[in-house]
């Protein structure tokens, strides 16, 4: 295996791996379908491992193949990956793959105001509006596919859960549901309850018009820490592939959260909601447009870089590609 370049950010305490040179060649026409290819790859999917597991990365990695785009209209394609594979979506990789895009100069920016970054991600096109002011980035929104509702109150694990789309399908239930609430201290009860529902109701998840994108990705566990007369405050766990746990509020799990309130008539044109992670971070979320699929929404956040890698593979290493240790 040839050696791979990285450079490395966080969105909100969210590790966010960019594969910048050596990365795979990943056939397909669009970026779903090159999804489909990586998961049918055993050449492809050996890089990915290469980089999210032990000793080079770690169970709860994160990060991203950049592909070409769809057509023109995008500057880039991402193929998000973790420790199980690869995601149809990634809101706080997008806020990464923003501030990367201006900051390396792939995309030009002027040194005040607001750059629109467009990523083609298998879930479909989405964009981050990187604001910079005296040549440095200062924040990024990320502009989703439209968000929408699926299913209510399903039973699950002794209580209910509301499943939505925000780019991927989430289950979200109040933590105090299951007798836990979002601190650290509840960290390993909540990832076991997110990965049993998440299991329970996986198959519920299906995509009214692309397979490729069924199946529920996560599970959200939340606290509702009220409201003000500018919008709720809600913080939040999301328990998302085979029991990883997204240390940001969760870029397309806000999203999704976001349709639910919309939905409900609990968060009005004009609020925002206040979304923060288990770690103390936040987002801001609003939806910014109806349409006839689902609510647009804009999730507000900043990445930061936090630092830059060659790795590469000794054939003589015994423990080849490298191993996950929960």
């Amino acid at each position: 295996m040839q050696p791979v370049s990285v450079v490395d950010y966080h969105t909100a305490g969210e590790p966010f791996r960019i594969v910048t040179e050596g990365g795979p060649e990943i056939p397909g026409a669009t970026v779903a379908a090159r999804r489909v290819a990586a998961q049918s790859s055993a050449a492809i999917d050996a890089v990915r491992r290469l980089l999210v597991n032990e000793p080079r990365g770690h169970a709860d990695m994160y990060g991203c193949f950049v592909v070409p785009p769809d057509d023109a209209g995008a500057h880039f394609g991402a193929l998000f990956w973790h420790k199980d594979g690869y995601s149809t979506a990634c809101g706080h990789g997008t806020i990464a793959l923003g501030v990367w895009a201006v900051e390396s100069g792939l995309v030009p920016a002027a040194p005040d105001g607001v750059t629109e970054v467009v990523v083609d991600v298998p879930s479909g096109r989405v964009s981050a509006l990187v604001r910079c002011s005296g040549g440095s980035v200062s924040d990024v929104a990320f502009r989703n596919v439209p968000s929408y509702v699926l299913a209510r109150s399903l039973p699950v694990a002794g209580a209910v859960a509301d499943i939505s789309y925000g780019g991927a399908f989430y289950a979200s239930l109040p933590a105090a549901s299951v007798g836990l609430s979002v601190t650290p201290e509840h960290y390993s009860a909540l990832v076991a309850i997110g990965r049993e529902i998440k299991w329970a109701l996986n198959d519920v998840a299906v995509h009214p018009t692309d397979p490729r994108l069924n199946g529920l990705y996560g599970t959200i566990l939340y606290d509702d820490l009220g409201s003000a007369a500018d919008g709720p405050h809600q913080r939040n766990i999301a328990i998302f592939a085979d029991g990883q746990a997204d240390r940001s509020p969760c870029g397309s799990g806000t999203s999704a959260r976001l349709a639910l309130l919309h939905a409900d008539g609990l968060l009005a044109a004009d609020q925002t909601l206040r979304h923060d992670s288990i770690v103390g971070s936040t987002f801001g979320g609003r939806v910014v447009l109806e349409t006839p699929e689902g609510v647009v929404t804009e999730i507000s956040a900043m990445a930061y870089r936090t630092g830059a890698a060659t790795f590469s593979l000794d054939p003589r290493d015994p423990l080849g590609t490298g191993f996950t240790l929960r």
